[in-house]
């Protein structure tokens, strides 16, 4: 079966910096449902588009086609009174940010703990960095009514979340 619309698609992956340096080997396969329902980047999607079962891909992402750009903003320094007392560097949590009328969330991790003050950082660690994504298409195949209406993948043994 062709990569099409609403087809499910298993992919075994690996992804590169700009300098050629592995960053990352998917230990299970990556599943996502394809045509548009935001499963994975679009540019690979464009390139997946009409492969089959053991096809190749090699993607060169810009980060504005991953991650996105570092953004400066989502980098703060915050009193150390705000945090548990044994915070750590590589700490992640969660944490609403304002936009105008309305909040979302936001993974930070802490980057620095000084003194009197903590740095975190809410960029993704790979935001403002280029990157080579390779895979081969491990399987493909139709997607259920199911999965087609809640747009995402689910599980062998039927829906999960």
């Amino acid at each position: 079966m062709k990569i099409i619309k609403n087809a499910v698609v298993a992919l075994q992956y690996e992804l590169f910096d700009d300098q050629g340096e592995r960053i990352e080997r998917g230990k299970a396969p990556l599943v996502y449902l394809h045509g548009g329902h935001a499963g994975i980047f679009p540019r690979v999607e464009e390139e997946l588009a009409g492969k089959e079962e053991g096809d190749t891909v090699q993607v060169q992402l810009a980060p504005e086609d991953a991650f996105g750009p570092r953004d400066d903003a989502l980098v703060r320094e915050e009193p150390r009174s705000r945090f548990p007392e044994k915070v750590e560097v590589g700490t992640y949590f969660e944490a609403e940010m304002k936009h105008g009328d309305h909040a979302e969330p936001v993974v930070f991790q802490v980057v620095r703990v000084s003194g009197d003050s903590v740095t975190i950082d809410g960029n993704h660690p790979l935001a403002g960095r280029a990157l080579d994504f390779r895979a081969t298409v491990a399987s493909v195949r139709p997607a259920t009514k199911e999965e087609i209406a809640h747009g995402h993948v689910h599980g062998a043994d039927g829906h999960h979340h």
